[in-house]
């Protein structure tokens, strides 16, 4: 019998819950697969709930041993059980305490949420549903209850015990080999915030002061012989603490901030109270074994958890239609921290390219939906590019249509307002209105409706009236099951660039409102008109790119050529030559499909040269301007009839002719851009190593004699892994005769890392060639690939099918059934893995017919499956729609 879909869950439906729970004494008696939890919950029905309403309470795959009302056991006529749900079917009408006691096997839990052990480690994951693999419960985000949890377990196999909020006894169980640990957190939160760690585990200490002098014990708790790994994890920490207090006010308020580092862990970090519980990638690092991506990304994700501290603990989601309230609103945070800590202007280039490689597809293929989406099956599928990064976009709009200061007073009074709320986007909206007297009603639009807006802009110069116009319209493609998009407020930062480079200073402006360097556009088409503007300037517009859409302006390559050597604007220069190399290579795309010769324009091919010798150029900008367009994101700028071989053929080309043209300035790139000194992980340094790398990622296939053993040299004299993986990947990628050495190299020295490993699986799936595909699934039978580890599934099987489209795509659909076979497998263990992988084929119907055809082929046979996860199950009923 085939699977169905999970009923559909509508925000409209939504009602409070008919009983709340005010407090939890949790006693959690560990064993690998008999764990005891007693649950004693103090109930209290809701105003307006009827006398003898029954109380229905949430669980999965869960057994139950006793059940007692008020210390009474009730009789089996009182209540259903299933192990999905407890109804107690007459509760009394004034406050009551239940006593729940059941049985779950952690060492069976391969789904990895709820309670489950990794490495001999107990830990879990309660977001979004997972509490209810604990224990029955309420569970939804707005049931705010006070926690007390006891932990007993062995000594010898847990001498760490932990839980949220602050410790508060410890001791020995008599006649036993047990012990215990109870913490209380003070403050209500929703059972998805809870969180228990037990195991043998090194700790690292220090300590922080707040604002108002409060000292409060940080922990990060590692796996023994990781402790010195984790040095840039606290330093983070504390930067993050110190930050949000001088930049949003915001103070710890807790006596101890745990931090737990796990191999096996479905998500990147999770924002538990007091305990947040890390993916150890997100912790460990040492210059041996993490680059300089890894060491930003440490710094940002725990810079976010840390920050969920206000936005998403302090102040929650009502319900999961609001998930975007915390997690937009955090990154955003986040973001906003990793820009003071580094280069703004390439923190904003980075998270842009994020945005279009992961989110825009999202928006334009079948799982689209809005940042607040109203309906989902399975909530763990909407833990999205869109409710993540657009969320972020949308905040970012908001201040910039407020200004600073404005949204400052907004964010204020929303802290002060919904301090222990579960609330909504509008509730948050409201602040802002409230404050600064603003009417937000056209903008919540961003929240409501899915797809990208492509802004279309057309431009005229009058030299004789001294006159600039522009004409602006917005529109939103269509998306399947949205009604026609009304237009949203956009604020677009712009500038009129002279042919010095400078910004000019408009008389009169006329037909559109404009606050400082921002044009706010409120219709689906308006027209603005500058005066005072003798000769015709460029148009840079969407600096900062300043909201979350498709820009179609036929700007002249003289224009972008201008741009890309003097806009004032780090983005939109960082823009021209992107928008340059796109024309670029969608003409050669075609040109490849056409059997012609591909010949890139050398004026285009000359742009990079001069970005190469602008000495002004912050190496790490310089290093992002000289990165061609992913494979990905051309395929998504064609949009349809995607061929991936030509794309692929047309951008080795490009990238050929950059090296044959500039090779001189590439070699020069490569001596100058070496820093001094021991590594750092800090801008300035990293800067410069990305743009070795990014030389050498042209001179390695340039004309230079011995290009290629100055890579293979590069690579065994690396000191640290920025250099080392880069080396590695282009010997792997472009099939350098090294290429079986260097990985052995490779793995002989890193084997015992896992972390380390993950890269070396991720740099063979993503080779382009033939004979990647065979050679990844070889490697899954390899001793070191572990399918029970999300982190090297992810590494070997999520790399090969969104990083390498050629492969992936291939003509005779093998890379696609690779993938359903590995889907269908994981499903059976871990649910949420397989779902996220099966996203992999969200475009699929842009392809050229041939490959569409296999595409849908293969995701028939996933949906002819009997037996499928609600998780998959959802994803894969969206992908065919």
């Amino acid at each position: 019998m085939r699977s169905e879909t999970a009923p559909a869950i509508r925000l409209e439906d939504y009602q409070p819950p008919a009983y709340r729970i005010d407090t939890v004494h949790l006693t959690i008696r560990l064993h690998p697969s008999e764990t005891e939890v007693v649950s004693v919950v103090s109930v209290a029905p809701q105003e307006g709930t009827g006398a003898g309403t029954p109380l229905l309470l949430d669980g999965d795959e869960l057994t139950l041993s006793a059940v007692a009302l008020n210390g009474r056991v009730l009789a089996e006529s009182a209540y259903f059980v299933s192990s999905d749900r407890l109804e107690i079917l007459a509760p009394p009408a004034e406050p009551f305490e239940l006593t729940i006691t059941t049985l779950i096997n952690p060492d069976a839990n391969t789904k990895l949420m709820g309670l489950y052990r990794s490495s001999g480690t107990y830990c879990t994951q309660c977001e979004a549903e997972g509490f209810r693999r604990i224990t029955y419960f309420l569970d939804r985000p707005d049931v705010l209850a006070v926690y007390t949890t006891r932990i007993e377990a062995s000594r010898q196999d847990c001498p760490v015990l932990l839980a949220n909020g602050n410790p508060v006894e410890a001791g020995e169980i008599a006649d036993t080999d047990r012990h215990f640990s109870t913490w209380h957190d003070p403050h209500p939160k929703p059972a998805y915030l809870f969180a228990l760690v037990a195991g043998d585990l090194a700790r690292v200490p220090d300590s922080f002061r707040t604002m108002s002098g409060k000292h409060v014990d940080l922990n990060i708790f590692v796996e023994h012989g990781n402790e010195a790994l984790c040095g840039w994890a606290m330093d983070s920490l504390k930067r993050s603490m110190t930050w949000d207090e001088e930049t949003f006010g915001l103070e710890y308020d807790l006596d101890v901030f745990n931090i737990v580092a796990v191999s096996d862990f479905n998500m990147g970090a999770m924002e538990n109270k007091g305990l947040n519980v890390f993916n150890d990638k997100y912790v460990l690092a040492d210059p041996e074994t993490a680059t300089d991506q890894d060491y930003a990304n440490i710094e940002a994700v725990i810079a976010h958890e840390y920050f969920h501290n206000w936005t998403g603990n302090r102040i929650t989601c009502r319900d999961w239609f609001q998930l975007c309230l915390k997690e937009g609103l955090t990154v955003f945070r986040d973001q906003e921290f990793t820009s003071d800590m580094r280069s703004r202007p390439v923190k904003r280039i980075a998270d842009v390219r994020l945005l279009k490689s992961h989110q825009f597809p999202e928006d334009a293929g079948p799982l689209a939906h809005p940042v607040r989406p109203r309906v989902y099956h399975e909530i763990n599928n909407f833990y999205t590019a869109t409710v993540y990064e657009k969320g972020a976009e949308v905040v970012r709009m908001l201040k910039t249509v407020l200004g600073p200061a404005n949204f400052r007073k907004g964010l204020d009074l929303y802290f002060e307002r919904h301090d222990g709320d579960a609330t909504t986007i509008e509730a948050f909206l409201a602040c802002f209105e409230d404050a600064t007297g603003t009417d937000l009603g056209q903008f919540a639009l961003w929240y409501e409706q899915a797809g990208t807006p492509v802004l279309s802009v057309k431009t005229e110069h009058d030299p004789v009236r001294g006159t600039f116009s522009v004409d602006l319209a917005q529109e939103i493609p269509p998306v399947p099951g949205q009604r026609k998009s009304k237009p949203v407020l956009m604020p677009l930062r712009f500038g009129l660039v002279d042919e010095n480079g400078q910004d000019m200073e408009p008389g009169a402006v006329d037909g559109i409102e404009i606050a400082g360097d921002v044009m706010l556009l409120e219709q689906a088409r308006q027209k603005v008109t500058f005066s005072g503007i003798p000769s015709k300037p460029a148009l840079s517009l969407l600096r900062g790119f300043s909201a979350p859409v498709r820009l179609d302006q036929n700007q002249s390559e003289q224009d972008l050529q201008h741009l890309a050597a003097h806009d004032g604007d780090p983005f939109n220069r960082w823009q021209a030559v992107q928008t340059l190399a796109m024309r670029e290579l969608l003409r050669l795309t075609h040109l490849s499909r056409s059997d012609e010769a591909l010949t890139p324009s050398r004026s285009v091919i000359d742009v990079f040269g001069k970005v190469l010798r602008d000495r002004e150029l912050d190496p790490a900008l310089k290093a992002l301007a000289l990165t061609l367009p992913s494979e990905a994101d051309i395929a998504q700028e064609i949009g349809k009839d995607v061929d991936p071989d030509a794309i692929h053929d047309a951008r080795q080309t490009f990238r050929r002719e950059i090296a044959a043209s500039h090779s001189s300035a590439l070699r020069d790139a490569l001596t100058n851009s070496m820093p001094s000194g021991p590594y750092s992980p800090d801008a300035e340094p990293a800067g410069m190593r990305a743009l070795g790398n990014r030389a050498l990622h042209y001179f390695a296939v340039s004309d230079a004699e011995n290009a290629t053993e100055i890579v293979w040299d590069r690579f065994r004299s690396a000191d640290n892994m920025t250099d080392r993986i880069a080396c590695l990947t282009l010997i792997v990628h472009d099939a350098m005769p090294q290429k079986d050495e260097a990985l052995n190299a490779y793995r002989l020295r890193h084997e015992n890392n896992s972390l380390a490993m993950d890269k070396w699986f991720m740099v063979q799936a993503t080779a382009p060639g033939s004979g990647t595909l065979e050679h990844v699934r070889a490697l899954r039978s390899d001793p070191l690939f572990d399918e029970t580890n999300p982190n090297r599934v992810r590494a070997l099987l999520q790399s090969f099918a969104t990083g390498n489209p050629t492969q992936f795509a291939r003509m005779d659909g093998a890379g696609f059934e690779f993938i359903v076979a590995a889907v269908l497998e994981l499903d059976k263990r871990n649910p949420q893995v397989a779902s996220r992988l099966l996203t992999s084929f969200r475009s699929w119907r842009a392809l050229e017919s041939q490959r569409c055809a296999l595409a849908e082929s293969a995701l028939l046979k996933i949906s002819s499956c009997e037996e499928l996860s609600r998780d998959s199950r959802d994803i894969i009923d969206r992908t065919l729609q």
